[in-house]
């Protein structure tokens, strides 16, 4: 969950967000050098006594500053796409959950069990032993290490179901509907929030998903 001060990602709790901390990383540090190369560069060019002011042409530095950025681009790009195409594999997926968008709540439907489908609201925040605008009555109850596909919409305005602990962000529009997939490397509780500006009470719909063994994952469908 994240805190005050938090400047990083928070711990992966799925391998999707895994890939996206690695990204970050290979693309800061990528950053950085193009950072200590120019800074270097201006440097030089300020403190130098400008012995090739009357230079009108270089072969050499013009193919190497057409070749760097392009490199460079290759190297950015080439994770990217693999990124891209990580997010959007849908491949048999264990569970199958709709999630409806409302004013101010969520919706949750197994679709791969027969009635089971539930609401989920903010818990009242006089409540003890619990987070504040991010408890709620009815968990999302998920099994870790199980290939997830998550359906959204919307029944009245545009929503957005995020977990950032699982890397995942979708917008549930009305009339359409949107999926993704995720795994869940480790049980535990993740919290999420709209991040649409849905209306006044947009910060009153929180999302909370419960990750548990499959085992009790399917003593929980029967007892539910």
């Amino acid at each position: 969950m994240a805190t005050w001060k938090s400047y990083m990602f928070l711990d992966s709790a799925s391998y999707l967000l895994e890939q996206l901390s690695f990204f970050h990383d290979h693309a800061l540090l990528i950053l950085m050098m193009i950072t200590c190369i120019v800074t270097y560069t201006m440097m030089s060019l300020t403190l130098n006594n400008y012995n090739h002011r009357f230079m009108l042409e270089g072969h050499n530095i013009e193919t190497i500053w057409t070749i760097m950025p392009a490199l460079t681009l290759i190297f950015i790009a080439f994770p990217s796409l693999k990124l891209i195409y990580l997010i959007d594999e849908i491949r048999n997926p264990l569970v199958t959950i709709k999630t409806i968008g409302h004013q101010w709540y969520w919706t949750y439907e197994y679709t791969d069990f027969k009635n089971l489908e539930f609401d989920s609201y903010l818990i009242n925040n006089n409540q003890l032993f619990n987070f504040r605008l991010l408890e709620v009555d009815n968990r999302t109850i998920l099994p870790y290490l199980s290939h997830i596909r998550i359906l959204t919409s919307s029944s009245d305005v545009i929503h957005s179901w995020t977990v950032p602990s699982t890397g995942v962000k979708v917008d549930a529009s009305p009339g359409r509907l949107n999926q993704l997939s995720f795994n869940l490397n480790r049980t535990g509780i993740f919290f999420g929030q709209c991040s649409e500006i849905c209306g006044a009470n947009h910060s009153f719909m929180p999302i909370s998903i419960e990750s548990i063994s499959p085992q009790n994952f399917i003593k929980w469908v029967e007892n539910f």
